[in-house]
């Protein structure tokens, strides 16, 4: 079963947030943690639905960043300049990326661009949601666990959607968050997001299949829960594998990357007119996708 809207996931695990963002809180014995930041514009629902359903942000004692992008960083900066101590985590190669001004100034463009396009720009007005360099925290890697006192999160290396990304599975209550690289539960299907790698994203999807999963904990339009839980991570892959098989043709056809990229794009807008990222945005995600498997058919 897919849902959309904030509220109890399982015992001490809330979704909160919009359909077309939102985050994780998880409570243990010692602290909760914020998986996932998601888009800026989404904090002042976050805030609510905290007061609605009666978590303090006091006890958030971690965030935890899945990748660098900007519609999974949002909210992370007024939580932490709000409460200095929480405990930020993320991949090495996420904190490299974040200490990068280029990175920095794209992800606050990009977080007004969305916000724009859902019409929320107003929400971005009185809040201080711009990424600095003032926020650095913990590296977490392949391996690693992040214990919250009787509930532990399990880390995995999982890039292909990017380079940076990591996956978290939560054992007890066989809950799986692995953002944009487990798939997006977009209206009935899975969007294969293989921003970066399309190998890669394949390969840790491969990963992924042999974890219990009962709460499949997206970072876009929801979680889902159940037997559509349980068989997600293998939609993603035959997804992916279409979505591959799709692109490829369409470069063969079109020659070029910018060319097949732009094509791509109108093709899944025709198909996907409310998707939340802002088109322009997306055909640069396309690009980058066309470019490596340029690479590769020339291998």
């Amino acid at each position: 079963m897919r849902h959309r809207t904030a509220g109890k996931v399982a015992e001490n695990l809330w979704y909160l947030g919009r359909e077309e963002s939102g985050v994780y809180w998880l409570e243990g014995r010692d602290g909760s943690i914020l998986i996932n930041g998601g888009l800026a514009h989404i904090l002042p629902d976050v805030r609510r639905q905290m007061e609605d359903f009666g978590l303090d942000a006091a006890k958030l004692t971690k965030i935890l960043i899945l990748h660098s992008h900007f519609d999974h960083i949002g909210v992370i900066p007024w939580f932490k300049r709000n409460w200095p101590a929480i405990e930020v985590c993320g991949s090495a190669e996420t904190w490299r990326i974040l200490q990068m001004q280029k990175a920095i100034d794209i992800a606050n463009q990009f977080s007004r661009v969305v916000a724009e396009k859902m019409g929320l720009g107003a929400a971005l007005q009185d809040v201080d949601f711009a990424w600095r360099d003032d926020i650095a925290g913990t590296t977490v890697a392949e391996g690693d666990r992040i214990d919250l006192g009787g509930t532990a999160l399990d880390i995995l290396f999982t890039p292909g959607h990017t380079n940076c990304s990591i996956t978290a599975y939560e054992p007890e209550r066989k809950a799986l968050f692995a953002s944009d690289g487990g798939g997006i539960p977009y209206r009935d299907g899975s969007f294969a997001s293989a921003n970066t790698n399309f190998t890669q994203y394949l390969e840790s999807l491969e990963r992924m299949k042999p974890l219990a999963v009962e709460y499949l904990c997206a970072d876009h339009y929801g979680y889902v829960t159940g037997e559509d839980a349980r068989g997600f991570i293998d939609l993603t892959l035959r997804e992916g594998r279409k979505l591959r098989a799709l692109m490829e043709g369409i470069l063969r056809e079109k020659g070029g990357v910018d060319e097949a990229a732009k094509a791509m794009n109108v093709l899944f807008y025709k198909e996907c007119p409310d998707y939340f990222i802002a088109p322009d945005i997306l055909e640069g995600v396309f690009r980058q996708m066309m470019k490596f498997l340029e690479r590769n058919l020339q291998s």
